[in-house]
């Protein structure tokens, strides 16, 4: 009996261990990866560009047809020159089919739909996937589930001879034109002026030293250009690009053995009327490596502004380049993925009257300095203009050396001199004047004793004294002090006044903050520090010295307050910008505006006013001038003296003409008053 219990037991203990056993087959078969969870995994890995765990997932009868080197350097190459970023794989119904006799092995089958952005746009496909499960070769092993992957993966329809190809179409830049529509910025064929070296015929330093001669280059930099590792003797190597209006040189080169000017195959940059434009617009070049690493979607022989209009408005106008991306058949059939059409640039335009431009930049005679010409009730900016300027169009095809030669002239024309701010002189007496009237320090008929040409608060100011020039042997009204542009008068005034009404008088000008205009000026400021408790610098800064400094566009802002009943007009410079706005409401009162704005047309009829040259029959200007000392090193020593002439038309009221020369101890005269009246006689 005891006998029949322990067989018993014994058989109950292994029915139990085969049920175990057979518990931890099954829980071994759940653990491995079905096909939909193998694919998830792979799909893991391609959202992470991971190509190499990818790899190690596909199927034997794949590693055999492709290498791990292959496969990880084709995804590596093609994603990466087709910038693919957001790589998604969705899929679903997983179909599974048993093994048969002749294929024992066990197939999955799925559609996966891909979506990815590209250089060129969004892709999206679905492509099907089938994973197989081999057969084990010995009993007991075991087999997982491998994708079989073919190139259809990469792009739906794709073979392993295809070829991925990448086209890009240039957008043209866009235009730039003037207020009346005529071009100031534009594209065309131009010459290139190239060498073939073979055709030099023995004679190649004697060519290059022509060359080198004709075209403002070393021989050098030709040597250079011929140098390059790409040059066979029968290559045309490019050198420079020359205008197409420069006939005579084209033919003097094309007389030479070996060079050649032929017309560019791509239009470039040009600038119809050249020097006028040629800080305000500014000009294209070459994009450097510097520059492809710093912008997106620049590559090697792309062009981008370099200063002016061209650079602020880059993007608007260089526009977008099309995109082609296609698989290429081994019989040049072409297969498209996905394309982005080209953006052309956009066409800008300005306020600027082309014709007025190149008027007010001839009126300095290549004198150094800068002007601009607004309409004072609509704010449209007509001219603005830096000199002495360059050719915009030459300056393009220039050789390292003649660049540098034109950074060295002394009258630097690289410049854009109406960029800066700058100390105003007198110009800023009538600001001085409006702030004082409002604020009661004085009345129109406030008169002040000032005997001789010099004077000083007290002994405190040691040896510094206020100087003016005109003493007129009488005591001096707010009139008087604008018209004769008494420093003397000013200063009394602004001490009385005080720093804090000063400079509060001065901030509802706008002075301390930026320029509300298109292009980006330096600010102009009351001092350094935006403090004028310093007694002297308060005096000094009440007729435009000190450490005052205005931009020329703020300056003639300033002015249209003395039309506009004390507001001022915000200046514009394109189109498109609404005319007429307020930048700065009632930056004085009205009564005060027409009792300054009939003294500044004083400074022009006076027989002793500073503007009196300006005095033309039949156009009734009234405006103030300025004289500003820079580059003083101390009192009693010889600084540098910048004209200043601000100007407009009293009756018309449509045009307001600012003007500054620098250095005016050498040219001599009233120049600047001369070239305003110039300006307004031609423009009246």
């Amino acid at each position: 009996m005891r006998r029949i219990r322990l067989v018993f037991i014994l058989i109950i203990f292994l029915v139990f261990m085969a049920g175990l056993a057979g518990c931890k087959n099954d829980d071994k078969k759940e653990a491995e990866p079905s096909p939909g969870e193998t694919f998830e995994q792979y799909v893991k890995y391609w959202e992470e560009y991971k190509f190499n765990e990818m790899y190690e997932m596909l199927s034997d009868e794949v590693k055999a047809e492709i290498s791990k080197e292959d496969f990880v350097g084709r995804y590596e190459k093609i994603y990466q020159d087709l910038e693919v970023k957001n790589v998604k794989v969705t899929f679903d119904n997983v179909m599974l089919e048993e093994g048969m006799e002749e294929d024992p092995q066990e197939r999955a089958t799925l559609t996966f739909t891909l979506s990815m952005d590209t250089i060129a746009g969004p892709i999206n496909y679905s492509h099907e996937a089938v994973l197989t499960k081999g057969v084990p070769k010995v009993e007991g092993e075991e087999t997982t589930w491998k994708v079989e992957w073919d190139h259809g993966f990469i792009f739906e329809g794709m073979r392993p001879e295809d070829k991925v190809r990448l086209q890009f179409e240039k957008p043209e830049r866009g235009m730039i034109l003037d207020r009346n529509g005529k071009v100031l910025a534009t594209n065309s064929v131009v010459n290139e002026v190239g060498l073939v070296p073979q055709w030099m015929d023995g004679q190649e330093q004697e060519v290059k030293s022509q060359v080198s001669e004709l075209l403002g280059m070393t021989v050098e930099e030709i040597d250079s250009y011929l140098n390059a590792s790409w040059v066979q003797p029968n290559y045309f190597v490019p050198i420079k690009r020359i205008l197409p209006e420069e006939e005579e040189l084209a033919a003097k080169l094309s007389q030479l053995p070996g060079v050649q000017v032929r017309p560019t195959e791509e239009k470039s940059r040009i600038y119809p009327y050249g020097e006028a434009f040629s800080h305000l617009i500014g000009y294209v070049d070459e994009v450097t490596q510097e520059d492809i690493e710093k912008n997106v979607g620049y590559s090697a022989g792309d062009v981008i502004g370099r200063r002016g209009l061209e650079q602020l408005f880059e993007k608007k106008l260089r526009g977008e380049k099309g995109i082609y991306i296609y698989l290429e058949k081994p019989d040049g059939v072409k297969i498209d993925v996905v394309k982005k059409e080209v953006k052309n640039g956009e066409t800008i335009q300005l306020t600027i009257d082309a014709d007025m431009q190149t008027s007010l930049l001839e009126s300095f005679n290549g004198l150094p300095g800068s002007a601009v010409a607004i309409d004072p009730k609509s704010g449209e900016t007509l001219a603005l203009v830096s000199s002495p300027a360059f050719d915009p169009n030459a300056y393009m095809y220039m050789s390292n050396s003649e660049r540098q030669k034109l950074a060295d002239d002394p009258l630097k024309p690289l410049i854009n001199r109406f960029y800066n701010s700058q100390v105003p002189g007198s110009t800023l007496k009538p600001l001085t004047a409006s702030i004082a009237l409002d604020a009661g320090t004085i009345t129109p008929d406030t008169t002040r004793n000032i005997v001789g040409k010099s004077w000083q608060k007290d002994v405190t100011w040691g040896g510094y004294y206020v100087t003016r020039l005109t003493d007129p042997g009488r005591p001096v009204n707010l009139r008087d002090a604008i018209v004769f542009s008494d420093n003397i008068y000013f200063a009394q005034t602004a001490l009385e006044m005080g720093s804090r009404t000063f400079i509060e008088g001065m901030k509802k000008f706008g002075f301390g903050e930026e320029t509300a205009f298109t292009y980006p000026l330096q600010p102009s400021q009351v001092s350094n520090s935006g403090d004028l408790s310093n007694e002297i610098l308060l005096a000094d800064s009440s007729y435009g010295q000190g450490e005052v400094q205005v931009n020329i566009i703020h300056l003639a802002a300033t002015f249209t307050a003395f039309i506009n009943d004390g507001n001022m007009i915000k200046p514009i410079l394109l189109k498109e910008e609404t005319p007429g706005q307020i930048w700065k409401e009632k930056v004085m009162t009205e009564e005060t505006a027409k009792i300054i704005k009939d003294y500044l047309r004083e400074v022009v009829t006076d027989p002793m006013g500073t503007a009196r040259v300006a005095n033309i029959q039949d156009i009734p200007l009234a405006g103030k001038t300025g004289t500003a000392e820079t580059a003083k090193l101390e009192q009693g020593t010889a600084g540098v003296d910048n004209g200043w002439f601000v100007a407009f038309n009293a009756d018309k009221e449509d045009l307001l003409v600012v003007m500054t020369i620098e250095n005016l101890r050498e040219t001599r005269g009233p120049v600047v008053v001369e070239g305003v009246k110039r300006f307004f006689e031609k423009w009246r």
